[in-house]
């Protein structure tokens, strides 16, 4: 066979191999195996999901079912919700799987930090202006007397069935902790699905596990506290995390300020007054994101001695806390925190 004929051969077959790939394309597009889930939760808070999925599944509507569901057990801005109506009344059987698991954890994390964590803040959150409509109502001589609804150890008592309150106009707030725990929530979900790389984060709140799109370790940043001061860079540590949970609790953006004096939005439990001290942000490392909610918030309550008490006592707890020192921004890192930072 002569050149010429061997050449019309080989184009035929070029051809037909060219129109093969392009038909088969056409019925099997390439999937997309990463994935990002955006959307908003809890009113105002905003959501990513990002996950590898050999499959390419969409799971937008699962999560955003999920936190729906989630939202319906646990918001205090929906009347319908299953903590409002036990807020409303004197015990609640729970209707759903949220309720009891909350509920451990939160006895878990006031216990530990001796009442700085107190779901039971509810009155004074409202009475200070941080719940809804945040309008500030409470004066001085008022504190005593809504702290005597302040009390999870004297006032609530629950099992896996049912929660029970002991006086009438005490309530439940979740808030401090209801982030992190929705992290873990969806991040179970994803777990169930077989899927083993993903980043959850849910208003600053994270978990992560496995590698992200670029084959590396996903990276968070710990925001700076002094940035919208004016000094320094928008993040001031990055860290690396795999299979572990990460939250930020910090008084440098959400507060008020009325008659000149400002108030910060984390509240002491035991005292009833917005807290004063030299902690600016806590970022709390553990297996739980809400325990590391919880506790990060619980940190901000306590104050930097009390809270570095509370981190080396428990080994499933890691900490970064940035604190004022007499002007300076200064560190404290656990030493099992070293380990996750990549830059500082």
């Amino acid at each position: 066979m002569d050149n010429r004929k061997k050449n019309i051969i080989y184009s035929i077959i070029l051809i037909v191999f060219i129109g093969l790939t392009y038909l088969y394309r056409s019925y099997n597009p390439p999937v997309n195996t990463h994935l990002h889930v955006r959307g908003v939760t809890f009113g105002v808070v905003p959501y990513n999901v990002k996950y590898i999925d050999e499959k390419g599944r969409a799971l937008d509507q699962e999560i955003k079912n999920v936190l729906e569901d989630f939202n319906q057990s646990l918001s205090t801005y929906i009347p319908s919700s299953e903590i409002s109506r036990f807020n409303s009344g004197m015990s609640f059987t729970y209707e759903t799987d949220f309720f009891y698991p909350v509920l451990e954890d939160a006895k878990k994390v006031y216990e530990a930090t001796n009442g700085s964590f107190d779901p039971t803040i509810q009155p004074l959150v409202k009475a200070w202006g941080f719940g809804p409509g945040k309008t500030p109502t409470i004066k001085d001589d008022q504190v005593d007397s809504i702290k005597a609804y302040v009390g999870f150890d004297k006032y609530i008592t629950f099992d896996k069935k049912e929660v029970k309150k002991s006086k009438a106009g005490v309530e439940l707030d979740f808030g401090a902790i209801a982030k992190g725990y929705a992290v873990d929530v969806v991040a179970n979900l994803l777990k169930a699905q077989g899927i083993k790389n993903f980043m959850v984060e849910i208003g600053g709140e994270v978990v992560c596990s496995g590698v992200n799109e670029k084959d590396t370790t996903w990276k968070i940043g710990i925001d700076n506290p002094k940035f919208k001061e004016g000094t320094g860079e928008a993040i001031s540590i990055i860290i690396s995390l795999d299979n572990k949970a990460l939250a930020t609790s910090g008084n440098y953006r959400n507060f008020y300020v009325k008659d000149g004096k400002k108030y910060a939005h984390t509240l002491d439990p035991r005292t009833g007054y917005p807290v004063q001290h030299s902690l600016l942000s806590a970022s709390v490392f553990s297996s739980s994101c809400m325990s590391s909610d919880a506790y990060a918030t619980a940190f901000m309550v306590a104050g930097l001695e009390e809270a570095i008490k509370v981190v080396e006592s428990d080994d499933d707890l890691e900490a970064i806390f940035i604190y004022d020192d007499e002007g300076t921004m200064k560190n404290y890192i656990s030493k099992g925190a070293e380990k996750f930072i990549i830059q500082k």
